[in-house]
């Protein structure tokens, strides 16, 4: 199968593409993503996590889930994607990130097409593709970002979480024309102070940038997501009732009533190959600056 029969065998298919970013790390990203993914499996939906981190894979360490093998054996054709899939809590599937420091950028024509190749055959398979970026803003965490339907910004109360998320959406909406984004406020006291730390970020946004925020959801700070961690648990299964599990759940339940726009950057194939196009461009252009 060539890459452009790979996409049209996805044209069907109404999957919800939803990235988690942060720009800085240590804000609780994975963790927003996984328990989200797990609360909209309890909800009935069939959900597929990818780890986007390529270069530092944590999705499956943080389960405690054992992996044999990942995305790298994906692409260099020795496993197909439903051989590497991990099946988490709630029988949510994971994707996991290859174990060295590879980039989109770096990929080669034909494991760009086997990578479309591979998630093409999963159609039909999932309702909701959940896509855990790694942390900054380089070209990995655009690309992904870009190509998704909607793109979660996961910031805390820290002048340095509020800086880094500004300069993510500087990039996407200055680069790559993503101008609306969903912040979640997390690790914050009460809902208060949730909304106060919104304010500082829009206050920066309003002035300096054409962007449209929305605070999707205000996470408190509890304890409980650390005994979680610590026991390889994911929060909304070990405390189901904790503050912060509720308010993912709340999450959780908001983002699937997102509309999936009715065109084609409402399925996989437009996510894919708009990941694609972006990491060929981008290999272009520093062909051309060399």
């Amino acid at each position: 199968m060539d890459q452009a029969s790979g996409l049209r065998r996805m044209k069907q298919s109404k999957i919800k593409v939803i990235a988690v970013t942060g720009g800085k790390g240590g804000v609780g990203k994975t963790n927003v993503s996984l328990n989200m993914a797990i609360a909209m499996a309890q909800q009935g939906k069939r959900v597929l996590v990818l780890d986007a981190d390529l270069g530092l894979a944590n999705v499956d360490v943080m389960l405690g889930l054992r992996v044999r093998k990942n995305l790298s054996h994906v692409l260099d054709g020795t496993a197909d994607l439903r051989d590497i899939l991990v099946e988490g809590p709630a029988g949510i599937q994971i994707v996991p990130a290859t174990s060295g420091t590879r980039t989109m950028v770096e990929l080669t024509e034909r494991e760009h097409a086997s990578l479309i190749q591979a998630f093409s055959e999963l159609q039909g398979d999932f309702d909701v593709l959940i896509v855990d970026t790694a942390a900054g803003i380089g070209n990995t965490v655009v690309s992904f970002a870009r190509a998704s339907q909607d793109v979660i910004v996961v910031v805390c109360d820290e002048p340095t979480s509020i800086t880094d998320a500004y300069a993510l959406m500087k990039v996407l909406s200055r680069d790559q024309g993503v101008f609306k984004f969903k912040v979640v406020a997390n690790m914050v006291r009460n809902l208060r102070d949730g909304q106060v730390l919104f304010n500082k970020l829009t206050k920066v946004t309003d002035r300096f940038l054409d962007v449209a925020l929305e605070l999707s959801a205000i996470i408190p700070f509890d304890e409980n997501l650390r005994q979680a961690v610590r026991k390889q648990k994911a929060m909304v299964v070990a405390h189901p009732k904790s503050p912060a599990s509720l308010a993912i759940k709340a999450l959780a339940k908001k983002a699937l009533d997102w509309p999936i726009p009715a065109q084609a950057g409402g399925h996989m194939e437009f996510f894919l190959e708009q990941l694609i196009t972006s990491a060929d461009n981008r290999s272009k252009q520093d062909v051309a600056n060399e």
